[in-house]
């Protein structure tokens, strides 16, 4: 097990660009289970969860190459159905959550799949309802071995359906679509997830020769065909590390440009860090952020305290929570943070209270920050990373934090974060792994 060593209260200073957008990757390299024939992806980031889901892809058959850095071809002609059924299969699926996305593929284009219980962060429920729910709609029938925490699925006969999901569940709503593509009929899902990462989700698969009409809106409408073929397909830049590197430049008061950020697909990233005072420029297809010597949070115009909360898209996105939280530590003023969706994802503030901050955690869901204007330092300790975004909040405080913290559990940021530390080291942190 891994840790870093981190010496704060460093400015920083230079450029930085955010990798491939993690959450899309899981979903279109799962898609490429939809053809025999050659798909290309670019962009993809080399992290801990995409590596394991291309290693999955190549023990069910796929023909996975490097073509050059960060590019990959998927070539799923041959699928070996029966290593399913294995020992290896359910310990890697039960080991990565984006594991799930592989069943609507494999249900529409061979009738059958199955699935160990997948696991993730430790960051509360995260049930799986919308995905079986809507496979079942289309005619998929689930049978669970407690036993083994197994599924298999039949599905040899899909057929579209109408279905208003009770959650707009992102990963849900991706399973349903490519599941969808290939069934008989026309599928309508009423209260599908719209992040940018289904959209990007859904232009490829047209690109493929899907027929799905919504794109971009929560009512989405796909009409099976018969065939999909290969394709050509770039992610996103990682809206989730754009906030991330904003929270890093305003708690350790560099001078920070991310590059090529792809504004449209930000949504309120931007604006709810500009409401805790953080000036944010945006120049061409960057993001300007300033050394900031203060920065204080808005109140709402009754001048009722700041709530920043998460939200399904086009909300806040519930990933920037924890980055939103640190962020406030240092701000004058005091804000209520609240993270509607996951009950345990605000368990890693103690980690902060030891460090100094000043937090109150009111309930599993809820956290008030009062902001110390920087009138105090944060100190460094030693800490472990919960879950990816609670251990790139932890490292954003490290890094703005007098004396050296040692956190502990890395492999959870590398899951989210290609080659963090590095990255870091050339905008001048001093940091290294241990």
């Amino acid at each position: 097990m891994s840790s870093f060593e981190i010496h704060g209260c460093k400015k920083l200073k230079g450029e930085i660009e955010p990798q491939g957008a993690k959450n899309e990757a899981l979903q279109v390299i799962c898609a490429t289970l939809l053809t025999p024939e050659k798909v290309t992806i670019s962009n993809i980031p080399r992290i801990r969860d995409v590596v394991k889901l291309m290693d999955l892809l190549k023990d069910l058959g796929v023909k996975v190459e490097e073509t050059k850095v960060g590019t990959y071809t998927f070539e799923a002609s041959q699928i070996d159905l029966e290593y399913l059924k294995s020992k290896e299969f359910k310990a890697k699926g039960a080991g990565l959550r984006g594991s799930i996305m592989i069943v609507g593929p494999l249900l529409t284009r061979f009738g059958k799949g199955y699935l160990p219980h997948p696991g993730g962060d430790k960051i509360g429920r995260r049930r799986l309802d919308t995905h079986f729910v809507g496979l079942q709609n289309l005619g998929a029938r689930f049978e669970y071995d407690f036993h083994d925490n197994f599924y298999k699925v039949d599905a040899s006969k899909l057929k579209g359906a109408y279905m208003l999901l009770d959650e707009a569940s992102v990963t849900g709503t991706a399973n349903i679509i490519m599941a969808a593509t290939l069934a008989k009929g026309v599928t309508t899902i009423f209260n599908a997830a719209c992040e940018p990462y289904i959209v990007q989700l859904c232009e490829m698969l047209v690109r493929m020769g899907a027929k799905i009409t919504g794109i971009g809106s929560n009512l989405l409408s796909i009409e099976g065909v018969e065939y999909l073929s290969g394709c050509e397909h770039k992610l996103l830049p990682d809206m989730i590390e754009v906030g991330s590197f904003i929270g890093m430049a305003a708690m350790t008061q560099s001078e920070i440009r991310i590059i090529n950020v792809n504004h449209k697909h930000l949504g309120m990233i931007p604006d709810v860090f500009r409401r805790l005072g953080i000036i944010i420029e945006k120049q061409e297809n960057d993001l300007y952020i300033p050394e900031q010597e203060s920065y204080a949070v808005d109140t709402f115009l009754d001048g009722s305290i700041m709530t920043i909360s998460d939200a399904t898209w086009p909300g806040f996105t519930p990933d920037l929570i924890s980055i939103a939280l640190v962020v406030a530590i240092q701000a004058k003023g005091s804000v209520l943070i609240h993270q509607k969706m996951f009950e345990s994802r605000l368990f890693f503030v103690d980690k902060l209270i030891d460090m100094g901050a000043q937090i109150i955690l009111c309930d599993p869901h809820r956290a008030t920050v009062i902001g110390l204007n920087r009138q105090q330092k944060l100190r460094g300790i030693r800490m472990s990373s919960p879950d990816i975004r609670a251990g790139v909040a932890l490292l954003i405080a490290a890094l703005s934090a007098e004396g050296i913290s040692i956190i502990d559990n890395i492999e959870q940021i590398d899951r989210g974060y290609q080659n963090i530390d590095g990255r870091l080291r050339l905008l001048g942190a001093e940091i290294r792994r241990i």
